[in-house]
């Protein structure tokens, strides 16, 4: 197996130690609403995802990883930039960039060289995605790894999420999740060949009932996640 191959599977497991165990990706309030009940709805939900809120997500770090191998902070910025833009919900961008701040420290110390990841000034860190764009280049992956990373992050937290809120059959919540996975490839090949396009460019899904539910679940007495 290639090195790199081995690198991108570490990265997108649910076990590396980067906090991703303690977020949902707004399936807890979903659940909460009765949105999400069973496989099917599910199902909806994570493909959802994927075209709404995840989509920019997707874009954003095949486009880092593709700014940090050219070599440039001032793209880092702007892409930064306009996510937060295309983030409405200010619970969802604190969570994002606890992430990706996480997902760094993490990449930092399983492969230790070259050293510290060098960012722009970005005083909160980076978003979750922007992160996983720079993790990706630092092991010479590609910005079509870099959005397959973050396709599967995106749909996996809320999927396991799923098997301990609702109890579903961890075998069909996989399926699921492999289900819809294989039909975003297209999605991901689009954010790879439009890695260099200006940031302004980057779509814009919209989900505003994920956005809504981020605020309603940040002030919940109880809950499960962190998000």
């Amino acid at each position: 197996m290639p090195a790199t191959t081995s690198d991108l599977l570490l990265l997108a497991d649910g076990r590396l130690p980067a906090g991703g165990h303690a977020h949902s990706g707004g399936l807890e309030q979903a659940v909460e609403l009765g949105d999400v009940r069973d496989i099917a709805t599910l199902e909806g939900f994570l493909d959802g995802l994927l075209r709404s809120n995840a989509g920019t997500a997707i874009a954003v770090a095949a486009a880092a990883c593709a700014a940090r191998i050219a070599g440039s902070d001032a793209r880092l910025i702007e892409l930064d930039v306009e996510e937060s833009a295309r983030t409405p919900s200010a619970a969802l961008r604190v969570a994002s960039r606890a992430q990706g701040r996480q997902l760094l420290r993490a990449a930092e110390a399983i492969w230790p060289e070259p050293g510290r990841v060098a960012l722009p000034p970005l005083p909160h860190g980076p978003h979750l995605a922007l992160a996983q764009g720079l993790a990706a280049a630092r092991l010479d992956l590609s910005p079509l790894d870099a959005a397959r990373l973050a396709a599967y992050a995106a749909i996996s937290g809320p999927a396991t999420a799923a098997v301990r809120l609702l109890g579903l059959d961890p075998f069909s919540v996989h399926g699921t999740v492999a289900r819809v996975v294989r039909g975003a490839e297209p999605l991901l090949v689009a954010a790879a060949d439009a890695a260099g396009d200006g940031a302004a460019a980057l779509p814009c899904g919209a989900a505003p009932l994920i956005e809504i539910g981020a605020e309603l679940h940040r002030v919940r007495e109880i809950r499960m996640f962190a998000s």
